[in-house]
């Protein structure tokens, strides 16, 4: 039930937790806002500083109950589902060193329904994996009164550039058909290194994802692979490099830079599956990120119906980079 601030009863309750008050069991109903939700990410959406070990542990354990029953992490959430929630806190260097708010995120766009961000390279969209707060924890610190923020999609953390986050569940559930069925159009820009010659070239390759023996993900083309699809597009070409849009047919993980470095054109940058060489080179001739931009969206208004199209301009650091070469080496046409 929400409260006169905009703050449901459920984050007041949290709140309370982190600030180390002990607070009995509570049960909370699930509205149109959590539906669909799987529990584990409710629990620590709503449950800010609990370390995720401990939601993982009250889940299995038991201790927390849907409609009185005890429940699978992977659990989806329904309107009307009630949960037991059990009494957790944190500890007291998590309690004392909340997590910066960081500078304002740019927002391109923004209704009752999405936001559409412009996010900086460097920023994950989300903690984890040794990243404890990513763009989703920073904009629901800076967005306390929005009872909802769901990502519909991730970039990479060195991409910059186009992000969707929504802010109803029924927004979100339309948003991840669309992106299933191939519905949204999605272009990035990257710079590869050598001669790109095709104007317009489709890459079909299946990807397949595995895990190196230190734990780290990677992705490959296999016949094992999912299927994917990435239509690349000559922008410019110079002497050493071309600039080429891709627009993703599909969604796979590192697609855009596992399907270039299978032809030969690495990412300029990629610290994953790039020239490595070369991309000591160039942090000497001032690029220092992978060069990779989601420059596009397209897609019609999950609520609305409207067509929606979105355009982020290349961040100054890759577009200084491209007025470099403009003013050193001549485009090349051959």
């Amino acid at each position: 039930m929400p409260t006169a601030t905009g703050i449901n009863r459920t984050e007041v309750y949290f709140r309370m937790m982190i600030q180390g008050k002990a607070i009995a069991v509570r049960h909370e109903r699930i509205d149109e806002s959590a539906a669909g939700q799987r529990i584990d990410n409710y629990l620590m959406r709503i449950a800010k500083g609990v370390p995720k070990s401990h939601v993982y542990r009250i889940l299995r354990s038991g201790e927390v109950r849907v409609n009185g029953g005890r429940v699978q992490q992977t659990y989806r959430l329904a309107i009307g589902d009630e949960i037991r929630i059990p009494p957790m806190r944190v500890s007291e260097s998590t309690q004392s060193n909340p997590p910066p708010p960081g500078k304002a995120l740019p927002v391109v766009f923004e209704d009752d329904a999405l936001l559409v961000i412009d996010k900086p390279s460097g920023k994950a969209v989300h903690g984890g994996s040794g990243i404890s707060f990513g763009v989703i924890e920073q904009l629901r610190i800076q967005r306390p009164e929005l009872r909802m923020l769901e990502l519909a999609h991730r970039l990479d953390r060195d991409t910059s550039g186009l992000l969707i986050v929504a802010k109803k569940r029924s927004a979100l559930t339309v948003l991840h058909d669309m992106m299933r069925d191939g519905a949204m159009e999605k272009r990035y820009l990257t710079l590869v290194p050598g001669r790109w010659t095709n104007p317009v070239q489709h890459v079909k390759a299946p990807l397949y994802k595995y895990l190196t023996p230190e734990g780290e993900r990677r992705v490959r083309v296999s016949p094992d692979g999912k299927p994917s699809h990435s239509i690349v597009r000559l922008v410019q070409r110079w002497k050493r490099f071309s600039l080429v849009e891709v627009e993703l047919k599909s969604g796979r993980t590192h697609q855009i830079r596992v399907h270039l470095a299978h032809l030969g054109f690495p990412l300029c940058g990629d610290d994953k599956y790039g020239d490595f060489a070369l991309n000591k080179a160039l942090e000497a001739e001032g690029l220092k990120r992978m060069f990779l931009h989601a420059a596009r969206l397209s897609f019609t208004h999950p609520l609305s119906g409207e067509t929606l199209t979105f355009e982020a301009p290349l961040p100054p650091e890759l577009q200084q980079f491209i007025d470099r070469l403009n003013a050193r080496e001549p485009e090349s046409n051959g």
